[in-house]
């Protein structure tokens, strides 16, 4: 049987498109990386545009490549669950698959865990950061993330950037108190690990935003309540 040691984790809900370019630049990397260690697995969340078919040809044509499919559809943060559970790799890591971090910083990612982190992340926020992206998602991005830091307590500057890497042992050992089940899950699980110790790396990233990507009225809205839903959690209910 191949020893993985990362295993890569893209979630997946109707991105054919973005497949066809993200499976085989992903290859390319990782094999720099863990020539020969690696899995990279598509978390493929119901989708209904040919994602599953596409990605299944992918596995039949290269082990490397695992499809997990769901006929439901889970939300990001289940998917992710679902995924990081069923895993080979020691350094378990995910990154959005329209590839708005630029794949430069992937040796980064995975070598932040070698060197003993237990999570690393990319960060569009630090002063050394290069971004691309409408005015009005950067102004919601600011201020979802100073409502993080300020409410929660985290010292950390980005929490929704989609590129980040676990120790796997750690994570899993984590996810038992983490209730987000969608978008959300990326700042919860930030927030948890700082107030259990973990050992976080956050570095600057060149990303860009994707097509068609709004911040809707109501998205805000949800923002705001999950912040203030985690900090009664850990607060009020102490979970």
């Amino acid at each position: 049987m191949r020893e993985v040691e990362v295993s890569a984790v893209l979630p997946v809900y109707n991105d054919l498109l973005a497949l066809k370019t993200a499976i085989p630049r992903s290859l390319e990397t990782l094999e720099a990386i863990a020539p020969g260690r690696f899995e990279l697995i598509v978390a493929e969340d119901g989708s209904t545009d040919g994602s599953t078919e596409f990605v299944r040809e992918c596995e039949a044509g290269d082990p490397r490549v695992r499809l997990l499919h769901s006929d439901e559809r889970l939300g990001r943060g289940r998917a992710l669950n679902r995924a990081f559970a069923g895993a080979s790799g020691s350094i378990v890591c995910y990154y959005d698959v329209d590839l708005a971090t630029d794949m430069q910083h992937l040796p980064e990612l995975v070598e932040a865990i070698r060197d003993g982190n237990d999570i690393a992340t990319g960060s569009r926020l630090l002063p050394e950061s290069v971004i691309v992206r409408s005015g009005g998602r950067e102004i919601a991005s600011r201020g979802y993330n100073t409502l993080v830091r300020t409410i929660l307590g985290s010292s950390l500057c980005d929490h929704q950037c989609g590129f980040k890497a676990f120790r796997r042992d750690r994570l899993l050992s984590l996810l038992p108190s983490v209730t987000a089940d969608h978008w959300f899950w990326d700042t919860e699980v930030l927030v948890r690990a700082q107030k259990n110790g973990y050992r976080i790396r956050e570095f600057p990233v060149q990303w860009r935003q994707g097509e068609g990507t709004t911040v809707r009225r109501k998205d805000v809205v949800e923002m705001g309540s999950a912040i203030l839903r985690l900090w009664w959690r850990l607060h009020v209910e102490k979970s």
